[in-house]
């Protein structure tokens, strides 16, 4: 099988999986805007979790997975099988030790961290107290989602990727069910939340022990901190941190800022990033695991046209999916927080101001898209500087963008902000990567790009005429709203697809592929 299609297949693969789970996260953000709102609890919540949320991005998913696959997959493509279980086991127990010592000292030092991320909060001593409560109980969880991320990243090397995209699918559950459960249990209900968190880190870690044991990979302890493997992880760890994480650094510098603007600033960001990560989740951070294995195998054996062919491959299909899905997010921003998460404590109000944060990240959907899938191309060619220098100048950027924005947008000029800071590292990674490897298929991918462009015009005007045949604003109307807006959205799908295909886009063919190839096996 070729690469292309080992890296379509996996992104199909992770795709349908991460789509239970963006269900079922939709779920739990629709649960938490009834049952809790938007405002002191919800505030002291969201801030609380964007802390280990964030480490988990920077360090687990990010860094280690960024440091770890490279490495994994050229040991094992060299020394194999053997020398790789031993690798894998090595990191894992230094993993196991360094994290623990990271949750550590977390809990401990907490009133700090907190004190010095949310200074906004310093004005309200009892929503500063909650907040560091809360981050004291959830920090744990950064301990078993780097695990998971470990154990992701050899099972992606293998090529299995169902189970680590559908771990979160029991994140998601425990949030659910505790929420539900268990908020009657605690003088602050949103306390039960903050322990979905941490069962259902438990949770992830616990499903992929046995996958990883029939595919040959138990885990063991095994102490070896000398390896030179690990060495090299660590090397490379380092500026991953910052390379990949830089978009999640401008969302955590977006949640500071907030915190100085009206209450339920904090909220209105947090709900307006599920649903601009749904589409993320789904397909772009499908197609970035999917092709950094492939990328780092090809330039292990030192096949440069194979990685560019991958890259470019790879970068074509991300604009194919978050071009439409950007437009959609635009013209549909406020039916969809009307429709999901108004009512109880989330009145209208609530859901427009959500909606507009929603509408300013939305244009920069195909730029934080595109950032995904380059910088692990520098990883994948040992190059950790460059993606370091392109974040620092992004975040720079962002936090000049907030100050001047968040006067007169509020919340919308912090999203607008993050908006802005993305095209700019994408901008720089697409130069640098340029002078680096050379030519990568540009002219396609830009031809590519402005056709899908141009099909997503036709699926707008339908969607935005469709949805503004109701008034939103209405409480209630539930199957009205969902018979609305679904039927817009699918009529409008319709019409991206016919466009794209009187286009000729190339992706149509290859997405049909897969679908075709899933149901023949159904």
């Amino acid at each position: 099988m070729s690469e292309k299609k080992h890296i379509a297949r996996a992104a199909g693969v992770l795709g349908f999986a991460t789509i239970l789970s963006r269900i079922m996260g939709m779920v739990r953000d629709m649960v938490v805007s009834r049952l809790f709102g938007a405002g002191y609890a919800t505030d002291a919540f969201f801030a609380a979790f964007q802390i280990p949320n964030m480490l988990r991005r920077f360090f687990a998913e990010g860094a280690l997975t960024s440091a770890f696959v490279p490495t994994f997959s050229e040991w094992l493509s060299r020394k194999g099988e053997d020398e790789a279980r031993d690798l894998a086991n090595i990191c894992f127990s230094l993993l196991t030790v360094v994290m623990s010592a990271v949750t550590l000292l977390g809990v401990i030092f907490s009133p700090f961290i907190v004190s010095l991320m949310f200074p906004g909060f310093r004005a309200e001593p009892n929503k500063l107290e909650l907040t560091i409560f809360l981050n004291r109980l959830m920090f744990p969880y950064i301990f078993f989602i780097s695990l998971v991320a470990l154990c992701m990243g050899i099972l992606n090397t293998v090529r299995h990727f169902f189970t680590p995209a559908i771990s979160t699918v029991f994140l998601n559950a425990s949030m659910i069910l505790c929420a539900i459960l268990l908020h009657g249990w605690f003088a602050v209900p949103i306390t039960a939340l903050a322990v979905g968190v941490l069962l259902g880190g438990v949770l992830q870690l616990l499903l992929q022990i046995p996958v990883l044991y029939r595919k040959g990979f138990p885990l063991r302890l095994h102490f070896v901190p000398g390896h030179p493997a690990v060495r090299r992880i660590a090397l490379l760890m380092g500026p991953s941190v910052f390379g990949v994480g830089v978009y999640y650094l401008n969302i955590m510098v977006g949640a500071i800022l907030a915190s100085l603007l009206p209450q339920g600033s904090v909220s209105y960001l947090y709900y307006a990033q599920r649903l601009f990560e749904f589409p993320q989740g789904i397909f772009t951070v499908s197609v970035a695991q999917a092709v950094l294995p492939s990328m780092s195998r090809q330039a292990a054996e030192g096949d440069l046209s194979g990685l560019k062919d991958s890259l470019a491959f790879g970068l074509r299909l991300t604009l194919f999916i978050t071009i439409p899905a950007m437009m959609g997010l635009l013209v549909c921003s406020t039916p969809i927080f009307s429709l999901l998460f108004m009512g109880g404590a989330f009145d209208y109000g609530k859901a427009v101001n959500s909606a507009e944060a929603l509408f300013y990240y939305s244009f920069g959907l195909s730029f934080v898209a595109i950032v995904r899938v380059l910088v692990p191309a520098f990883y994948a060619l040992k190059d950790t500087r460059t993606p370091v220098v392109s974040a620092f100048v992004a975040f720079l950027l962002n936090v000049g963008f907030s100050l001047a924005l968040m006067g007169p947008l509020l919340h919308g000029g912090l999203a607008l902000a993050t908006t802005l800071s993305a095209f700019c590292n994408m901008v720089l990674l697409l130069f640098f990567l340029r002078r680096k490897i050379g030519l990568f298929g540009g002219k396609a991918i830009f031809m590519s790009g402005g056709k899908v462009l141009l099909a997503s015009f036709p699926m707008a005007v339908l969607v935005f005429y469709g949805t503004s045949l109701i008034d939103w604003a209405r409480p209630g109307e539930k199957v009205l709203k969902s018979a609305v807006l679904g039927s817009s959205i699918t009529i409008g799908i319709l019409a991206f697809v016919i466009a794209a295909k009187l286009l000729k886009c190339a992706e149509v063919a290859a997405v049909t592929s897969i679908v075709r190839k899933k149901l023949k096996r159904k």
